[in-house]
């Protein structure tokens, strides 16, 4: 069970949080234009349908359907004038059951209450003060990371936040440098605080995440490297090197991403020793509407890829099921992206993509199997009254014989509102 956190045990004392909330709205008060009139309040509203069909003869459960309706409200504002600007984010998130059942609960779209039912709703309200220097920037409070080493989960109805603190620095031209620590986090479908943990794992928690990058853009920004580092305190060390590029050739478009994160045990090494090198690669060449794309995905030494709990990852293949990252797995990945403005129909994609993988280990092989495919088809409206309107379909089958057989639909209605 992971450790949960009370509101009042949050990253912020209430009093000095009470501080930093005052503190930007009597600069806005005092006439500093900035605060205001660089303000903005998006409401955005997300409808899921989850249909998740299990199916392995003898599956303890046969499948997991539920349906809900999120709500993420966003107010940011712009900051006050003089040489330190003070400004402050809110983030509020509200969700409602509209169907779910004991014996179909288990989507992450809803928590789970003890006798197995899913929550009627749930709900939680976070604020992020937040300094500017020059081109530097400091966060403290509520926080959406979106970083190769921890990136936020938003793949069901509300997203995964972090509580903690974020500086980022864009002081030299092509350079950005980023440090910040974590202390919890709120997972997609709850309103609590948590310790930190490693997925896949229980027994350990840690209320410090450090991590320090930096990215530098080059040749015209077409080429992009950075490297990482971060520390779960006591549990895990990792580091992450990344090269991007993009080039033009004719009326071609042509990519390549390359990753490499190493880990290694920490500290006081509460999960034991830890030995994970995983590799991504993603190549693509697009004309006209047409995207083709292959990846490569490789999991070396005695674990798997090892991250933050409920997070996700920037892995080529960690997809809408899977995200093959078993000690020993190697995989591969065939995609296709059409854009269906190439004929007419601005507002309308799809994509197909299959993922093979082998060589998993599980209870003492190292023969694991699994595939997956991905059919995924949007689209947003783009004129009229219903502007913005989001209608997405994501279809997954996964067969295997290390991990359980799905069929998977999501059926998905969003639609973002601008308020100010």
């Amino acid at each position: 069970m992971n450790r949960i956190r009370t509101r009042s045990d949050s990253f912020l004392p209430r009093a000095s949080l009470s501080l930093l909330v005052a503190a930007p709205l009597a600069h806005a008060m005092a006439g500093e234009g900035g605060f205001i009139d660089d303000a903005s309040v998006t409401l955005g509203m997300r409808n899921l349908y989850f249909n998740r069909d299990f199916r392995q003869p003898g599956a303890a459960q046969s499948k997991q359907e539920e349906w809900a309706q999120g709500f993420l409200l966003q107010a940011k504002s712009g900051y006050t004038q003089g040489t330190i600007g003070v400004g402050l984010d809110v983030i509020g998130q509200l969700g409602l059951k509209l169907d779910s059942s004991p014996d179909r609960a288990g989507s992450g779209l809803l928590p789970k209450h003890d006798d197995g039912r899913a929550a009627d709703d749930y709900s939680r309200l976070g604020v992020a003060p937040k300094l500017k220097l020059s081109n530097t920037e400091l966060k403290v409070g509520e926080l959406m990371p979106e970083l190769p080493i921890l990136l936020r989960n938003d793949g069901r109805l509300l997203p995964q936040t972090f509580q903690g603190g974020m500086l980022t620095s864009r002081e030299f031209d092509g350079l950005t440098l980023h440090g910040g620590q974590m202390r919890s986090l709120s997972q997609r479908n709850s309103s609590d605080h948590q310790d930190l943990s490693v997925d896949g794992r229980n027994g350990a928690f840690s209320d410090r995440f450090d991590y320090l990058g930096g990215e530098y853009r080059l040749n015209a920004e077409n080429t992009q490297v950075g490297l990482w580092q971060a520390e779960l305190e006591d549990i895990y060390r990792q580091r992450f090197y990344g090269f991007s590029h993009k080039h033009k050739l004719g009326d071609w478009r042509l990519s390549a991403n390359l990753g490499l994160f190493t880990t290694e045990e920490e500290g006081n090494a509460e999960l034991g020793d830890l030995d994970n090198r995983a590799f991504t690669s993603f190549v693509s060449a697009g004309h006209g509407g047409h995207t083709f794309g292959a990846g490569y995905q490789r999991m070396s030494g005695d674990d798997g890829m090892i991250y933050i709990a409920g997070t996700s990852t920037p892995l080529v293949n960690d997809v809408q099921v899977r995200n093959f990252t078993t000690a020993g797995e190697r995989s591969w990945q065939a995609r296709y992206d059409y854009d269906f403005a190439a004929l007419g129909v601005p507002g309308l994609t799809a994509l197909v993509r299959y993922i093979s993988g082998d060589h998993a280990e599980f209870a003492g092989r190292d023969d694991g199997r699994a595939w997956e495919r991905d059919i995924d088809v949007s689209y947003v409206v783009q004129s009229g009254p219903l502007k913005n309107l989001g209608i997405r379909w994501r279809n997954a089958m996964v067969r295997s014989n290390h991990v359980a057989d799905v069929d998977e639909n999501r059926l998905i209605l969003s639609y973002s509102l601008p308020l100010f």
